[in-house]
This record gives C-alpha cells, sequence and structure tokens, in this order.
C-alpha cells in the first residue's frame, strides 16, 4: 500500500513539473493584414470612412499600405496575393467610438450601408451587454464593426 501511495505521488509530481510551461511570451496586438483588390479604393475607403491616417506610402508598385489604428496598431493592406478570399461577418474588424450616434449620422452622410448582426438594413444591434453595434463593409467585403464600448 505505501508503495502505491509512493508511485501514485511520483507519478503527479512528474506530470505536474511536465506540464508547466516556464515561458511566457507576454504577446500584444500589433496589426491586421487584409488582402485587398484595389490597393488605391481599399486606402481611400479607410482613410475617408473610418478617419484612419496612412502611416506609410506605397512601398513598392503594388506593395503594402499600412494605416494606424492608434496606439501602436495598424492595419495592413495588401494587393500583391490574388487568391480569392471567403469572407463572412463573423470574421470582422472591431472599432469602438466615442460617440455612436454621430458615427451612425456619419455613415447615412457618407451613403455607406449598414445593418445590424441579423443584416437587417440600417439598424443597430444592441448585445447581452447594452453595447451598441452595427455591421458594414469594405471594398473587398470585409465585415467591420462599430460599436459602442466605452461611451456612458
Amino acid at each position: 500500500m505505501r508503495k502505491a501511495i509512493m508511485i501514485t505521488i511520483a507519478v503527479l509530481f512528474y506530470f505536474s513539473v511536465c506540464g508547466q510551461n516556464s515561458y511566457n511570451p507576454k504577446l500584444s496586438f500589433n496589426h491586421l493584414a487584409l488582402s485587398v483588390k484595389d490597393l488605391n479604393r481599399s486606402v481611400d475607403f479607410y482613410k475617408n470612412v473610418l478617419g484612419l491616417q496612412e502611416i506609410t506610402k506605397e512601398i513598392k508598385a503594388e506593395g503594402p499600405r499600412w494605416l494606424s489604428l492608434g496606439e501602436g496598431k495598424e492595419l495592413h493592406l495588401i494587393s500583391t496575393v490574388k487568391d480569392t478570399v471567403i469572407i463572412n461577418k463573423a470574421v470582422h474588424l472591431a472599432l469602438t467610438t466615442n460617440d455612436f450616434d454621430a458615427f451612425i449620422k456619419w455613415l447615412d452622410t457618407n451613403n455607406v450601408l449598414y445593418s445590424d448582426w441579423p443584416g437587417t438594413p440600417n439598424k443597430t444591434s444592441v448585445r447581452a451587454d447594452g453595447i451598441r453595434q452595427v455591421y458594414f463593409q469594405d471594398p473587398d467585403g470585409y465585415w467591420i464593426e462599430i460599436n459602442s464600448v466605452g461611451q456612458k
């Protein structure tokens, strides 16, 4: 009996030591890269509709262009890959605004079609936690969510 207990303790100790991972990479978000068909059209959309600032110019004729998402985060638009991208609403870029109602008016003024999560045109969704959100697509069909996180 004593031998069985000692073996059990030894096995448990072995697995607890082996299960520990001493490396913690401490990752943080850096950028999102999107494959786009028309680089200039996409850059114009993100600059004019979302007000993002470009942080680089074209590196080469079809090179990537980068826009700032703020706080050191970036959006990279890449037109060199010609593979078809399959897009659905569950895969989206989510941004927050401190004035949700003003942003909706901005979308209306710029004739940007938007919807709630189920797809009802010109409607907003309200999450279970009370956060309002709206969805629309960029020129390549990528989904963008604008929400009211942090807004009182």
